[in-house]
């Protein structure tokens, strides 16, 4: 493993974007957002992406700088068309303009078609919050990754489809951020990368049977991600399955199975409250406030120190990584600076 600072990172994948023709505007919100995400810990959704993102801006499949164009809007919609431009350039439009409509009416809906890769999908959820709103966002990857397999099912038919939900409280957001799948495609990537084995209830083998290697999901036949849930895997499937329909339906993309030369893309559904058109927003927070509190409190286990709430490790990794670096894997690094040298980047030390 390699450590950089926070500001090191950042700065060298702005420069590769900006080198395969990003704005450098859009480049600075994409490398803010990737390396935000390992600061937290979610390293599948960090700078490892940043390569993949580069091979879909030279294929054409991902177009920088592109506009954010409406395709319908009304006092409380507002449907968007994000061109195949950078996933958390477009999202944020959405959000912001989404937020905006929540304020004045109490609720607003958005949808977006054509995006890029939204990246960590929490962040956007949170970047409501923030300011006071509650909201819920969903995403599918237009009908192409087929790799959970319902319960009972050798093969995948849908993809790992995460939900994310951020309500406003006294103090920082609370913020859920979920695969319907037992884990994201990012974290296999990640574990492939590094040659390692995964924790068993991830994955199976073609004929269905638990496994650990990461690479099966490569092999011919494939083998499949199975739902979050256990014993219990048709409550993840279920959702995934109706936020599929609910991302793809609403927003104007495809559902899977994908008619042959159908492009990989984002669709994305964001849906924003106001409490303060509601009960208020001091009623809420403080109903929320009591509940953490209430939460936190609960009797513990023996050998549990903590009470855990969504958002606790993530808060723990970027308190941990502000102040001793992010840790990126060799692996990560070296297909990182072969693309910088391609593209005449100098790669930090």
């Amino acid at each position: 493993m390699l450590n950089f600072t926070a500001d090191i990172l950042t700065d060298f994948v702005r420069r590769l974007f900006i080198a395969a023709g990003a704005p450098a505007e859009d480049a600075g919100v994409v490398a803010a957002s990737l390396v935000e995400s390992n600061l937290r810990g979610y390293d599948s959704h960090g700078v490892a992406l940043a390569r993949w993102y580069l091979s879909q801006i030279k294929n054409g499949e991902l177009l920088p700088g592109s506009a954010f164009a409406v395709r319908h809007e009304t006092a409380a919609l507002l449907a968007a068309d994000g061109g195949l431009g950078f996933g958390q350039v477009q999202c944020g439009r959405l959000v912001d303009r989404v937020a905006a409509k929540a304020r004045d009416l109490g609720i607003a809906c958005g949808t977006l078609v054509r995006c890029g890769h939204v990246g960590r999908l929490g962040e956007w959820v949170e970047r409501a919050a923030a300011t006071g709103l509650a909201a819920l966002i969903s995403v599918n990857d237009n009908g192409v990754i087929t790799t959970v397999a319902p319960p009972g099912g050798k093969c995948g038919r849908i993809s790992t489809n995460p939900i994310a939900l951020a309500v406003p409280t006294g103090a920082d957001p609370l913020v859920l951020d979920i695969s319907t799948s037992a884990v994201a495609n990012g974290k296999l990537k990640i574990a492939r990368l590094e040659q390692r084995p995964v924790p068993l209830g991830w994955i199976q083998d073609a004929e269905g049977n638990p496994c650990t290697d990461p690479n099966v999901m490569l092999a011919d036949p494939p083998g499949a991600l199975l739902p979050f849930g256990g014993d219990q895997a048709f409550k993840g499937f279920g959702l995934g399955l109706i936020f599929d329909i609910l991302s793809a339906g609403l927003a104007g993309g495809s559902c899977p199975p994908a008619s042959p030369g159908t492009k990989e893309w984002n669709n994305v559904l964001l849906v924003v409250w106001d409490p303060a058109r509601c009960a208020g927003a001091e009623h809420f927070t403080a109903e929320a406030d009591k509940l953490i509190a209430s939460v936190r409190g609960t009797p513990r286990k023996p050998g549990v120190d903590r009470i855990q709430l969504p958002g606790d490790r993530s808060a723990q990794a970027r308190a941990v990584r502000v102040a001793t670096g992010i840790p990126v894997a060799d692996e990560v690094w070296e297909q990182l600076t072969h693309v910088a040298a391609k593209l005449d980047v100098a790669a930090p030390a």
